[in-house]
This record gives structure tokens, sequence and C-alpha cells, in this order.
């Protein structure tokens, strides 16, 4: 059965509307504007929290709704409600007509098909049982603590969501998906005398629990997070002041994501507010620098076989070998800029209108050993794993705090600092890369993304990179 028979079963057969009058209305509710699309959606979620030796707490949401989109120029008309009826429809039909008002436009053609199918379309919530969740959420939490006696506090989740869209434009060209995602996350805080340090790890993406229950990768989640905690219990104060910094492989992509993918994305550079606008074709990061956005990728959290307009997910070089090539597109902001849709046209939910979003952003890995990156650092940091940060899109600043960071001394990795901050500007540092690693990762599908009160689920990635002439802000005194 395919996505698009599962979603008319979902939508016309169980929720009672009629294809064909459903179709009429979205036809003459657009029929004047220059895109748009009905945007069906029914989802499942779940999650599961483990803390204090027991079960803290459980939930269950079922929600369900469409969204209605017209787009003039680069107005957009956008009505939505969670009641999936005829009368509901009508009403966002007659809201979305007031955008039109006095327009010709005509309706922009529709993305083209696939037959490409990125993850399983089956529904990860009900295939284990709650009582066998639970347990492993148990075992999880024995196993932390028999690890080592210092172990304070475990708290562990999963987290599971199944998501059915069905995407109508007014030509009658109608396209589905089907869109599994599961998460498992533990942390752990670790104490000796008066000090306590916190360790985290999380895993997931779009397929099922089956992984979670293998006992190998559970409990690699719970020593990658044991471990971290460990390290943190022993660190010392960071340093301050601008140094050489060597990037981990894998998450520390988050700042690649932050500092530099959100200033590639179409709205912005139409707009003329990302501090990348202008500058295509131009040298915009140290040669040897690729950057990609790419959704194709199977099983992977960020990727989708459609987005949320019903055009295919690509693989879309941003920058090519320190060249600015491209940005990552929706219909609206491709049309207006000249250019071709990427398949990066992302809502959170049917109450949402979608717009320029990443899916799996990552640099490509280069020639260089990571040892040799390492050894050829005198005095610097190395940073493992990122927390939180901020970045200013028009400017390019950003900061962000590291949750796992080391000295590099002589050549060789030292002792664990804590506190530690990079601070700089993303266009400006990309051309302070000076040695690109062969380890190219990805992270561990954790990934969530947050742009105008709208967050979706995105992937991250990179090799080890020596960035030199990097601000560090520090603890130490």
């Amino acid at each position: 059965m395919t996505a698009l028979d599962r979603t008319d079963s979902i939508f016309f057969d169980k929720a009672g509307l009629d294809l064909t009058r459903v179709e009429g209305i979205a036809a003459e509710a657009l029929a004047h504007a220059d895109d748009g699309e009905l945007f069906l959606e029914y989802s499942q979620s779940e999650a599961l929290a483990w803390d204090d030796g027991r079960l803290k707490s459980a939930s269950f949401d079922t929600s369900q709704g469409f969204g209605l989109r017209a787009v003039v120029g680069e107005m957009q008309g956008y009505a939505h409600a969670a009641d999936l009826s005829e009368p509901a429809l009508r009403r966002a039909a007659e809201t979305v007509k007031a955008v039109q008002a006095g327009y010709g436009g005509s309706v922009s053609a529709s993305p083209p098909g696939t037959n490409r199918q990125l993850y399983i379309d089956e529904n990860p919530l009900g295939l284990e049982p709650f009582e066998a969740k639970v347990k492993l959420l148990a075992e999880i939490d024995a196993y932390a603590r028999a690890k080592d006696p210092r172990v304070r506090q475990v708290m562990a989740s999963v987290a599971g969501s199944w998501q059915a869209v069905s995407i109508i434009r007014p030509d009658g060209h109608r396209m589905a998906d089907i869109r599994p995602m599961v998460r498992l996350n533990v942390t752990i805080m670790v104490g000796e005398g008066d000090r306590q340090e916190t360790g985290s790890y999380g895993t997931g993406g779009r397929r099922t629990y089956g992984e979670f229950f293998e006992t190998g990768t559970w409990r690699r989640a719970v020593d990658n997070a044991l471990r971290e905690a460990l390290v943190n219990l022993d660190s010392v104060p960071a340093p301050a002041g601008e140094m050489t910094v060597v990037l981990g492989p894998g998450w520390p992509g988050v700042m690649l994501h932050e500092a530099i993918g959100h200033g590639l994305e179409g709205d912005f550079n139409r707009k003329k507010t990302s501090a990348f606008a202008g500058l295509m074709g131009e040298r915009v990061a140290a040669p040897g620098v690729t950057v990609v956005d790419d959704g194709t990728i199977e099983n992977r959290r960020g990727s989708l076989t459609i987005d949320d307009e019903g055009t295919p997910s690509n693989c879309t070089t941003l920058i090519e070998d320190g060249i600015l090539v491209g940005y990552m597109q929706d219909r609206l902001n491709a049309r207006l800029m000249n250019m071709r849709p990427t398949g990066n046209g992302r809502r959170q939910s049917y109450a949402h209108a979608p717009m320029p979003r990443m899916t799996n952003t990552y640099m490509l890995g280069g020639k260089r050993d990571p040892a040799e990156i390492l050894a050829s650092v005198k005095n610097g940091l190395y940073a493992v794993n990122f927390g939180g940060g901020q970045v200013d899109i028009t400017s390019g600043k950003y900061v962000f705090s590291m949750t796992e960071a080391y000295l590099i001394e002589n050549g060789k990795i030292g002792p664990a600092v804590k506190g530690a901050t990079l601070i700089g500007n993303g266009p400006e540092d990309l051309k302070k890369i000076s040695m690109i690693g062969n380890d190219l990762k990805l992270d561990d599908g954790v990934g969530t993304c947050g742009k105008d009160g709208q967050g979706v689920a995105v992937g991250v990635g990179q090799p080890t990179l020596r960035m030199d002439g990097i601000t560090v802000g520090g603890t130490a005194a």
C-alpha cells in the first residue's frame, strides 16, 4: 500500500471527507493565487520519562487538522483548523480568498513526483508494549548506577511520533508521506564531595523503537553519558582568549548549522537580512570547505521523502570548495528569486505555514588524519560536544557553550575544561578553517531546530576541523 493509499484511508475513509469535494474546495480557494496547497495532517506522539528511580511521566497525544495556504506575490493567506470537516474547509477557503482580492495570478506548476521512500511507513508507537518501554528505562537506570558509585541521579526518556500528511494542489495533484520518529535520551549526574557534574547522550531517527531494545544500543547511550559526566567531574576552569580551536566530528556541526546554515536559507537572502546576501559565486569560506544540505539520507532524523509543500527532498550543495553556490529554498522564495525549490519547505504542523528550513546540514570530509590535526596544535582547545548557543542571522555573530572540551598541550589532548564558550562570526570564521579531517560523521539523531516559533527535526555533521584565531570565553581567573 502506498503512502497516498494510507493517507486516503485516514482522511477520506475514516474522517469522512469526500475527496472530489475537497479537491474542488482547494481549487476554488486558490484559483487566483500564485501558489498554495491544502495540507492535511494526522499525528500521534508519546513520551516516557524516568527520574529518581521511577517512571516520572508518560504522555500520549493524537492530533489532526489542516492548513490551507494561498500565496500572492510575497504575501500569504493562511487558515488552519483542528476540525477535519467540509464546513471548516469552506470557512478557511473564504479566509484565504481575501489575500487574492483583485489579483489575477496563475498557480505555479505542481512539484514533480517521486517513488522514493527513505524510511519505514509503520507506526512505531504500537510496535512495542508500554510495559516494555518502562522496563527499558528501569534497566538503563540500574545499569548506570551499577557502573560507578559516583552516580547520583539517572534521567532517561524515550519518545516517538508518527505523522501522516497529504498535500493537495489546486490542480488536483496529490502527494503524501508517512513519517516515523523515535528518540532515546540519557542524562547522568555524578558527584564527588560537594561537586556535581552531568553528562548526556541521545540517539534516534526515522525508524522504530526496536534498536533501542538491543542491549548494545542502550548500554552505549549510558556509557557515553557517564563518560561525559566523569570527564566534567575532573575538569578545570577554561582559559579565555584568542586561540586555535579543533572541533571534533559529528555533533559539533551544530555550530555550522546555527552560525552558517540559517544564513543560507532562501528567505533571509531574498530579504537581504543574511550575512551571505548578495555573495552568490563569491568566496565565503576557506578552500576545501564544502557544505551540503541533504534530506535524502535514509532513516536520518532530518530526512524527508517530500517536504511540506510536496517537493521531493534533495542534496543541495551550498558552499563548494569555499565558494557560495546555493541556498535552501521553499517554493515561495525560489519563485521570487527566480531559482528552483530545493525541497526545504518545512512546517512544524498543519497550524503553521511552511518556510525554508534545513534538513541534514553538514560539511564534507577532507584529507587530513584527525591525529595529524591535533598534533599540529601547540596550544589550543579541543571541542568535542556543544550545548546551547545564540546566533544573529544578519551579522553572523554567535556564542556557543561547550559541554565537553579539552586543552591541547604540545599536540596532545590535555585536561578537560569547564565553562568554555566559542565567540565569533560565522561567515568570517569559515575562512579561518585551516585543516579538514577525513572523518566526516553525522550526529546521532537528536537535533531540533527553532525558527520563527516553529521547531522541526534536523541533522548536523562535520569532520574534525582546525580553526585558527577563534575567540574563547573561559572561566579561569
